[in-house]
This record gives C-alpha cells, sequence and structure tokens, in this order.
C-alpha cells in the first residue's frame, strides 16, 4: 500500500503509530486494557491466541510478552504471505485478541496489546523460522553471555528442535534455543534502500 497512517483513531482505543517507512517499516495497531489473574506466562498466550490468529487467515509467527512494571506489553507478530499485512488487518487482529483476553482473562492489571507485521527485521521464534532463513544473516540476543558474548550477529546455518547454528566470524557456533531471549534477521539496509531509491527512479 502507498501513503503513511495517520494518527487517526479506531475501533475504541487502537490507534495508528505513525511508522509506515515504505516497503522496509512495519505495520501497527496498540490497544491498551486491563486484565484479571496474573499469568506471565509466554507459552500460555500463545496457545490461547495462536488458534485465533490462524482462524482468521494470518500466519501467527510468535509473540513476545515484556513485563514492564509500568507498562507490561503483549507484541504479537502476523504474516499473511505474499499479500503482506496492512494497518487494517492488524486493526481486526487486535480486536479479536482484545475481545479473548477479555474473555479468558490471562493478565492482571494495565496491559498493552501491540499487532505488528514482522517488518524487514523479521523476528524469528521457532526452529522453522531459523531453518526457512539458513544462509541470512541474523542477530542472536542471549540470556547469558556465550564465549563471552551476549549479542551474537552471523550466518544462519541451521536449526533442529534445540539449538540454531550460526556462523559468526568464520565460526559456526551451536546455540540452545532456550538460551536466545531474542532474535532477528538483519537485513542489508545498503541493498534495500538502493532498491528503494531504484523504484523511485523507475516511477
Amino acid at each position: 500500500p502507498s501513503g503513511q497512517p495517520d494518527g487517526k483513531r479506531f475501533g475504541g482505543n487502537v490507534r495508528r503509530p505513525a511508522e509506515w517507512p515504505g516497503v522496509i517499516g512495519k505495520i501497527r495497531c496498540i490497544r491498551s486494557g486491563d486484565g484479571g489473574h496474573n499469568v506471565a506466562v509466554q507459552d500460555e498466550l500463545k496457545a490461547l491466541l495462536k488458534p485465533t490468529i490462524e482462524s482468521m487467515g494470518f500466519e501467527f509467527i510468535g509473540l513476545e510478552y515484556l513485563s514492564n512494571p509500568k507498562n507490561r506489553l503483549v507484541r504479537i507478530y502476523i504474516d499473511r504471505g505474499s499479500d503482506g499485512v496492512s494497518v487494517e488487518h492488524c486493526a481486526d487482529v487486535s480486536r479479536e485478541v482484545s475481545a479473548l483476553l477479555d474473555v479468558e482473562d490471562p493478565l492482571s492489571g494495565q496491559y498493552s496489546l501491540e499487532v505488528s507485521s514482522p517488518g524487514v527485521e523479521r523476528p524469528l521464534f521457532e526452529p522453522e523460522q531459523y531453518a526457512a532463513f539458513e544462509g541470512e544473516q541474523a542477530v542472536l540476543q542471549l540470556y547469558a553471555p556465550i564465549e563471552g558474548r551476549r549479542k551474537l550477529v552471523g550466518t544462519l546455518k541451521g536449526a533442529d528442535q534445540d539449538a540454531v547454528d550460526i556462523d559468526v566470524d568464520g565460526t559456526v557456533m551451536q546455540v540452545p534455543l532456550d538460551a536466545i531471549r531474542r532474535a532477528h534477521l538483519k537485513p542489508d539496509w545498503d541493498a534495500l534502500m538502493a532498491g528503494e531509491k531504484s523504484h523511485g527512479a523507475a516511477e
């Protein structure tokens, strides 16, 4: 789609952040709400929300639960094949997920819900996702240092159900999945920007 979100509100307190830098950005919508029981388990949220999101025709990429005492955040990443994800798609999913959370009540107190397209810095959660992007550059942020490093940047070399292989400066390291706090692809920004410029020139 062309243009940028304009910050207008829709669907209750869902808002469109003014963050849509062309094809290299993410599309997000955010909703705030209250919960009941204090169940702060990411796997439980995934088990609860994934079936609903997939029943709407979207790929559930994964979710993050950030437990900040001042503002807890549930961030969900969705995709839709070659068609991609629009702001309206994110708003639809946000409304359905928010309604489900209201009914099931898995979170206590104030929290924010964010639904996002993956963007080019695509997050990685499952072994199959690491394997699908073998040969791509990625960034792995770890819970604890491995060989003195808490952040690994390198080329993905494969994955199984327990670990990810990543080539860091010519050395292939095997990183347990449960040691990874967060992971995402590392795009070639120079190539992306060059592609944007050539596309603009062609138009």
